[in-house]
């Protein structure tokens, strides 16, 4: 049974805190009351974070990472390498991939993976920029980054078929270093920046 929240205004923060993903009812009020109990002004710069954050976060037009302007901080920096796209499922998966500090090209964010299960097709994803980007003629290698899945070996194998009539383009992906079924985020960060330095070719996992 639902706690009873004698209080409407408490209940209406409860029923939006429960909408965050892992919140339930009762962690939701636990954290209504002690929003409650702490100062106006650090609740209301709280609430002033997330109102900026949602209105001024964008998605880069070239990578389709968050950012503040038009283009991020990693397609906007000269010093990387342009050449070298990492294809990764979510904006996660950039923070992972930075965290290792092991790769200097530039990314491409899917914004998920091939699920029919969960109704999730290629329109869906920025799989079609990706393609644009790779015919523009800028880039040598396309890094296949996403989780070892089924989901994610799906997404990879149909990413490779499209990439197919750009023969110039090396299409390679990370070493199992990473454990089969496991998201990039949940990878730490020596296993995940290994597996990106001992990448091989995508057609070396067909004889595997």
């Amino acid at each position: 049974m639902p706690e009873e929240i004698s209080s409407t205004l408490l209940e209406s923060a409860v029923t939006e805190l429960s909408r965050l993903p892992g919140i339930g009812r009762k962690t939701a009020l636990r954290l209504a009351l002690h929003m409650l109990r702490r100062d106006e002004a650090e609740v209301t710069a709280l609430g002033e974070s997330l109102i900026n954050m949602r209105r001024n976060i964008c998605y880069c037009r070239c990578c389709h990472n968050i950012s503040e302007t038009e283009l991020c901080d990693v397609c906007a920096n000269e010093r990387r390498d342009h050449g070298t796209v990492c294809v990764v499922e979510n904006v996660n998966d950039v923070m992972s991939i930075e965290r290792t500090r092991q790769y200097s090209g530039v990314y491409h964010v899917l914004g998920g993976v091939i699920s029919p299960m969960d109704g999730v097709g290629p329109d869906m994803l920025e799989i079609d920029s990706l393609v644009e980007r790779v015919a523009s003629g800028d880039v040598a290698e396309v890094i296949l980054a996403l989780g070892a899945t089924m989901e994610g070996d799906t997404t990879n194998f149909y990413i490779f078929r499209k990439l197919a009539p750009f023969a110039d383009v090396k299409v390679t992906q990370l070493a199992r270093g990473v454990a089969v079924g496991n998201d990039l985020e949940y990878t730490d960060e020596i296993t995940l920046g290994r597996s990106l330095l001992q990448r091989t070719l995508f057609t070396d996992s067909f004889s595997q």
